[in-house]
């Protein structure tokens, strides 16, 4: 609601909507280059991913390869991957969430 009912200013609107959307494009690529850890079975299993999600580094104890037991080896890796895409996701919510709470409303914007 505008006080004294008066009509929006519409280039004030406008150079917010794009500030936002700026600053929404510099959270997204700082994400892109943060990494964040995730690990199972105790540290056996350690999985890096970027703030955004993309798998960058798998690192696998020695302890946890077990020829006769692939299946556990591989159960480990799936789960130090979600957990470090968990972390991820939790980045993702501190830096884009307060960007993007605001913006849910305006049409034509890609949230």
């Amino acid at each position: 609601m505008i006080p004294g009912g008066g009509q929006p200013n519409m280039q004030q609107l406008l150079q917010q909507a794009q500030k936002m959307q700026q600053d929404l494009a510099k959270a997204q690529e700082e994400l892109a280059r943060t990494e964040v850890d995730g690990q199972a079975g105790g540290g056996l299993v350690k999985a890096t991913v970027t703030g955004s999600g993309e798998l960058r580094g798998l690192v696998i104890d020695p302890k946890a390869v077990d020829p006769e037991d692939t299946e556990t080896l591989a159960d480990l890796i799936v789960a130090a991957v979600q957990a470090a895409n968990e972390n991820a996701q939790q980045l993702q919510q501190q830096k884009l969430g307060p960007l993007t709470q605001g913006l849910g409303g305006m049409p034509g914007l890609p949230f």
